[in-house]
């Protein structure tokens, strides 16, 4: 089931007055499931301690979430996300990549495959708001993004996976 622990691409996106994004980079890892589906997802978040949550896409609106860590399994198709709110970057994804989200970090589907499918995670307990950057939202959102805990494994490694040593 788990692929690929060495691809692993760090993003860093400053905060921009409207999305805080966070201190934390997001985690992108290419390939961390050799043969992708939703059941697969599922199995490698559960067994490293991340309950897998849902099963959707990614919303098509800037949006992002101050109460939890999300961690994103593509488990079908392939999308164009732009991370990071509307200053930030976009990434080609595709079915089997893993991508860490940090709270507070913006998130939008720019197109995505008509079979287009994420697996959604969280650490264990927490569970996740959603804000779109409109006014007001803040410093309520970065009052509770600062008080969201480190998780205690890597979604795809577990407890010797790259994210604890890249959010230490």
């Amino acid at each position: 089931m788990q692929g690929n622990l060495t691809d692993v691409a760090i993003e860093h996106f400053a905060d921009d007055g409207t999305f805080p994004n966070n201190s934390l980079p997001v985690v992108i890892y290419r390939r961390a499931v050799a043969a992708p589906s939703p059941e697969a997802m599922e199995a490698v978040f559960d067994q490293n301690g991340w309950p897998s949550a849902w099963r959707y896409g990614v919303y098509e609106f800037h949006h992002f979430h101050s109460t939890a860590h999300e961690c994103l399994g593509v488990a079908r198709g392939s999308a164009r996300l732009q991370l990071g709110g509307p200053e930030g970057r976009v990434f080609e994804v595709v079915a089997g990549d893993v991508i860490v989200l940090p709270a507070g970090v913006g998130h939008k589907n720019l197109g995505s495959s008509a079979d287009f499918l994420v697996v959604g995670a969280y650490p264990p307990g927490a569970s996740a708001d959603l804000l779109k950057g409109e006014p007001g939202e803040r410093p309520g959102a970065d009052e509770r993004i600062a008080q969201v805990a480190l998780p205690k494994t890597d979604p795809v490694g577990g407890q010797a996976g790259p994210l604890l040593s890249k959010w230490a």
